[in-house]
């Protein structure tokens, strides 16, 4: 693999077909995720988003096809754990005898230090500690936080905890993070903070790729909510159970894959979007996505341009 494609390359998932005993989840998912892009995945409750985001993730690979990851700079079978990718739930797990800081530097301790190490080299621990302490710190400040990195989890609130676990996954420093439903139990004006916060890291991108460099974040994200998905996302995929299976020769429904894949339209940080030009994008998508009486071919609204 060359610079130039290590540098455009994200994920990519070929012919991923899933199931549990009888049941039929993902069948024959494609997929091809450029570095830098945010993707918004969407679809039906049930239809095997978090099912997708668990495979990529590698703690349950998928039945048929694979799912292929940049890993110390090689292309890789993502069929176990890895530090190249790093996820976000919607119920953050954040010990509570920790304070901010110390969550977020918890990762590099485990992931850089043995427990022999640091009971038996306690000054060579003492230099880790404050170096991973140190790289906390910065990646607190980057998602708002930096002056409540000494706080417990129970002197936060909900989207500070959530800006926590965020920043947990980026000083890992993965090729990709996977985020679901990330913002669902927070308030309104909290979501567009994060959101916000969201769109800062794909302004950081567009300043890398502007100097040639691999852009840093490379972002799926699961959300039931349609503005929340045309306003962070880049690229809508749309995931759905919903498509004419009959016409591809199946007898029964094989599971869901991807029927819709667009771009999105891409906006600043600070700019306020009018989600009532966001209509025609939410109508289209629920009539192909959401709607059980409206069946059409996988590729119809699948764009397969270079980009996709």
């Amino acid at each position: 693999m060359t610079l130039s494609d290590e540098n455009n390359f994200g994920l990519q998932c070929q012919g991923v077909s899933h199931w549990f005993g009888e049941t039929k989840v993902l069948f024959d998912l494609n997929l091809n995720v450029h570095a830098g892009q945010f993707l918004s995945l969407i679809g039906p409750s049930g239809c095997g988003k978090s099912t997708l985001l668990r495979a990529i993730l590698g703690t349950h690979p998928p039945h048929r096809g694979k799912i292929l990851t940049l890993q110390n700079g090689r292309l890789a079978n993502a069929d176990r754990p890895g530090r190249d990718r790093g996820i976000v739930y919607q119920k953050y797990s954040l010990y509570p005898f920790l304070t901010a800081l110390d969550n977020v530097a918890l990762g590099l301790k485990f992931d850089q230090t043995t427990t022999a190490f640091r009971w038996l080299n306690w000054v060579g621990w003492g230099k880790k500690r404050r170096e991973f302490r140190d790289r906390a710190a910065a990646f607190l400040d980057k998602v708002g936080l930096g002056q409540a990195m000494h706080l417990y989890p129970s002197q936060m609130s909900g989207g500070m905890q959530q800006r926590v676990a965020i920043a947990q996954a980026l000083i890992m420093e993965p090729e990709i993070i996977l985020l679901d439903e990330p913002f669902g139990a927070l308030d309104e004006a909290t979501r567009e903070e994060l959101q916000e916060m969201l769109l800062q890291f794909y302004e950081e991108n567009k300043v890398a790729m502007a100097e040639g460099k691999k852009p840093p974040y490379t972002l799926i994200i699961v959300t039931h909510e349609l503005n929340e998905a045309i306003r962070v996302g880049d690229r809508l995929v749309g995931l759905s159970q919903y498509w004419d299976w009959k016409a591809d020769g199946h007898d029964r429904s094989p599971g869901a894959t991807v029927v819709y894949d667009k771009p999105a339209p891409v906006f600043r940080p600070d700019e306020r979007p009018d989600y009532e030009l966001f209509a025609d994008i939410r109508q289209d998508i629920r009539q192909v996505v959401y709607n059980p009486k409206v069946l059409q071919r996988r590729d119809e609204h699948v764009n397969l341009s270079p980009t996709s």
